[in-house]
């Protein structure tokens, strides 16, 4: 799929007004370039996946999105206003766009409960940091159970629950997220997708992520993006691409 071919895809994938736009984004760390005019969309209350092979350049394009790597051409949009340039804290507070990392991300000597509340008040929202804390509670026994403990005894389930949470916390409009499913056991891969299903239906978000595990990926969003040696080289509903032979020998292991 050609450049203009992608982008007319992606358009029609996301609606004519997206939240995030991100147009001809070259991008790298120093001296290297790894993504090579990247585009991508997604609209409010939409999850859209990235999958490809390992060194691809999918995470690359979460952490140029967020502001961690060097940005040489292109453009990235969020709700109309060019936040190209914006570092990360800016990105977070000015923009509303929050990052949940690949590694653990929570302070691990902090209680659960204290792991929330900085969040909130890291965007500022200090007189309401409880009343968004009691709600992550109520709606997750889970870490309801574990408030009072330091995040560090947590399990990588728990640790990645109270990681999501923060979005509930700190109310983002656009969330991305680096392999949620790494190293999680079984039993919270199902709280996990609920967990998205909430941000992205109750609380509208825009939700962009890369996922290895891409037929549990797919199954969440609603369109994807094939990356291959840092260009979108396919985009397209979750069901067309899990039909697709190309994509199953490139990336599902078909």
């Amino acid at each position: 799929m050609q450049a203009a071919e992608t982008r007319a895809r992606l358009d029609t994938l996301a609606g004519s007004d997206p939240l995030l736009r991100v147009d001809s984004l070259v991008a790298g760390y120093g001296p290297r370039t790894v993504l090579h005019g990247v585009d991508l969309r997604a609209r409010a209350g939409q999850t859209v996946c990235l999958i490809g092979p390992c060194g691809a350049g999918k995470s690359t394009v979460l952490n140029s999105i967020f502001g961690l790597t060097d940005v040489r051409a292109g453009r990235i949009e969020l709700g109309g206003r060019d936040v190209t340039r914006f570092g990360p804290g800016a990105k977070l507070r000015e923009a509303g766009i929050a990052y949940v990392l690949q590694d653990s991300s929570v302070f691990p000597d902090m209680t659960v409960e204290r792991n929330l509340w900085l969040s909130s008040r890291l965007i500022g929202q200090r007189n309401d940091s409880q009343h968004a804390t009691e709600r992550v509670f109520d709606l997750y026994p889970t870490l309801a159970r574990r408030r009072d403990k330091p995040a560090g005894v947590l399990s990588c389930g728990e640790r990645r629950l109270l990681e999501l949470s923060r979005a509930f916390v700190m109310r983002p409009r656009l969330l991305l997220v680096d392999d949620p499913l790494i190293g999680l056991e079984p039993q919270f891969v199902g709280q996990i997708f609920e967990m998205f299903r909430d941000l992205r239906e109750e609380e509208g978000l825009a939700i962009v992520m890369v996922e290895q595990n891409a037929r549990w990926a797919l199954s969440l969003a609603d369109f994807g993006c094939v990356v291959v040696d840092g260009e979108i080289v396919q985009a397209g509903t979750s069901s067309d691409l899990l039909a697709d032979p190309v994509v199953g020998r490139l990336v599902l292991g078909d």
